[in-house]
Order: structure tokens, then C-alpha cells, then sequence
């Protein structure tokens, strides 16, 4: 039988007046080292609904579903903890300053319920208002307008977003300029709406 070495045995005493290396969990909360990466989490207020997290996933934990109904036309970002890798792919590909999802240090996520697995948040989308396709949601035009400045307003669809989310917009500008001919051009518009106007003259 091997006799133990000095090392070994003033670790052991050691353990005997500190106590185990280890951590007490479950009794205690474990705290992970502060770059750890867990569960990543959108925050609502920054996220401006781009799905750009979604085009970068390696695993699609990550979805978008457009909502039009009787209710305001919405987006709801759908997060997947149980098929997230955590590789913090979402972070970086982030738009919004890389803010509108972030990693956290939650690691804890064992769950009963698997609807308790994934997260939700929804972004209000902004319709054509001729053929009622979707363009983007506002927070992403507000986004695009204050980033460019002032060539949002070579944009109707921009600048017009951006005055109805100031709560300046005349709503009565359409009727007004009818009998010009081109009310249409003042309008938010999707691309293909936006070409049809700027190439047909209307009588």
C-alpha cells in the first residue's frame, strides 16, 4: 500500500478546517464566472424585431411569426432554451447595438414543463397601406431613420414612420393632396407598392 505524500495530506487536513472546494449547490446559488455564457434573453425595450438573431442561428432556436389579425399586426420572436447551444451568435449578430438580446448568466434551466422552455416577446409591424404587406416592424424603421438621419426623409415610409411615432403625423394629409393625382406617394408603402406609384402617373 502506497503511503500518501506530504501534499495530500496538508490538503486534506486543509479540507478538514475550510471545508469541500466545491460549491454547496443545490443549497446555495451558484455564480457562474461573469463572461459565462447562458441563456441568452431579448430585452423588449432595445430589440427592434429585425430577426437578424434568427437568420444567424447555427441551430434555429430562434423564430419570427407575423400576426395579422383583428388586433394590431405584430411580431412574435420566439427564443428555444431547450434547443439553444448558448453560442452567442444572436448577441453578435444583434442590430440594435447588440442589445436587443443578450446573454445572461441563468444556467439553471431545468424545467417540468417544456412551454416553460422558450420565451416570447411580440413588435408591433407596420403594414402597407395599400396592399397591406408587411414592411418591417416600427421600432426597426425608427431604428433605420434615427441610424441615417437626415436621408430618412428622401424616404416617405421612413420619415412618415417616424412623424406618426412623434405624434405629429396630419392623418388628413391623403384626402388633402387627392386631387393632385399622387396621394398615394404620401403614404407607407412597401417596395413594390412604392414603384408602382413613383412610375404610374395618375390622372
Amino acid at each position: 500500500m502506497r503511503l500518501p505524500k506530504l501534499r495530500e495530506l496538508i490538503e486534506a487536513i486543509k479540507a478538514l478546517w475550510k471545508g469541500p472546494y466545491t460549491s454547496k449547490f443545490p443549497y446555495e446559488t451558484h455564480r457562474p464566472y461573469p463572461s459565462f455564457r447562458g441563456q441568452p434573453k431579448f430585452n423588449e425595450a432595445k430589440c427592434v424585431g429585425c430577426t437578424a438573431c434568427e437568420q444567424v442561428c447555427p441551430v434555429r432556436a430562434i423564430k419570427s411569426v407575423d400576426i395579422i389579425d383583428d388586433k394590431s399586426p405584430r411580431r412574435k420572436m420566439i427564443h428555444y432554451t431547450d434547443t439553444c447551444i448558448f453560442c452567442g451568435q444572436c448577441e453578435a449578430g444583434c442590430l440594435a447595438d447588440k442589445e436587443g438580446i443578450k446573454l445572461s448568466n441563468d444556467w439553471e434551466l431545468s424545467f417540468f414543463d417544456r412551454k416553460l422552455s422558450q420565451e416570447e416577446i411580440e413588435k408591433e409591424l407596420q403594414l402597407c397601406e395599400i396592399c397591406g404587406a408587411v414592411i418591417a416592424c416600427k421600432d426597426h424603421l425608427k431604428w433605420i431613420a434615427e441610424r441615417i438621419g437626415e436621408l430618412s426623409f428622401s424616404n416617405p415610409t421612413l420619415y412618415l414612420s417616424k412623424l406618426k411615432g412623434l405624434g405629429i403625423i396630419d392623418e388628413n394629409i391623403t384626402s388633402a393632396l387627392k386631387d393632385f393625382g399622387r396621394s398615394d406617394r404620401v403614404k407607407i408603402l412597401c417596395s413594390r407598392c412604392r414603384r408602382e406609384t413613383t412610375l404610374t402617373t395618375k390622372e
